[in-house]
């Protein structure tokens, strides 16, 4: 299993406050998450913001619809990846999401359309990950079957891994092996607040179940000195 990462959840309102926190965190955070929020407002512009200071994007847009929808979406997204001025420090999509909610056919379609897109385009194929339970829903004795469930589909259709909280995690790794990855959400410093989130947990238990992708957002972002905040967690992480 390779070395745990830390991704920066960049859920914000305005491009203004990302570009300051991509700045402010350029020499300690490598990866930066994308979701619905920012690209809904932003779209690409982002992506190619954060492309061109080289960094590592993880689009989080949770494709979910008929396979050949969702298959075109991911081919779009794969497009992304290519530099439209050429920029020789542009950095490729690293990482894409899809809800395996959608079932087999659905994930094998976004797998299959990721790989050949980027065999067109002669680039490395972005890792696509499936989200199992979101970390805002509450706990419950059967999630961790449901989410085991999910993640099984998942590598059966050939996904790189998936999204699962850390009250997973070990479950996972145990089942489904040591090269299936694992993002985790949720994740709070000890003296952090829960805010909407329900199954969360520290950096060092994460790791310590298995994840190797661990997905940060406000204990950094609202932060008195969110470059403070961020290397807290790396130091916790190590």
């Amino acid at each position: 299993m390779s070395k745990p990462q830390l991704i920066l959840a960049l859920d914000l309102e305005t491009f203004e406050r990302a570009r300051q926190l991509i700045d402010e965190l350029d020499d300690s955070i490598e990866i930066f998450k994308v979701g619905s929020q920012m690209f809904t407002s932003y779209g690409p512009f982002i992506l190619r913001y954060l492309q061109s200071k080289g960094k590592k994007v993880f689009l989080d847009l949770k494709f979910h619809d008929i396979p050949n929808t969702v298959a075109s979406a991911v081919k779009s997204a794969v497009g992304l990846s290519v530099s439209p001025t050429n920029d020789s420090g542009f950095a490729p999509l690293f990482m894409l999401t899809v809800h395996t909610v959608g079932g087999r056919e659905m994930l094998e379609a976004a797998l299959q359309a990721a790989k050949s897109q980027a065999q067109a385009l002669n680039i490395q194929r972005p890792l696509i990950v499936g989200v199992t339970v979101l970390t805002s829903t509450a706990k419950d004795p059967n999630v961790e079957s449901l989410v085991l469930e999910r993640a099984r589909l998942a590598k059966e259709a050939g996904l790189d891994g998936v999204v699962a909280s850390v009250e997973e995690a070990a479950a996972i790794r145990r089942e489904l092996g040591k090269d299936f990855l694992i993002v985790t959400p949720g994740i709070r410093p000890a003296d952090a607040s829960l805010n909407d989130q329900k199954r969360v947990a520290t950096p060092k238990a994460a790791i310590q179940q298995g994840s190797n992708f661990l997905v940060v957002g406000r204990p950094i972002i609202h932060a008195a000195s969110p470059r403070a905040a961020a290397l807290q967690i790396l130091e916790e992480m190590k």
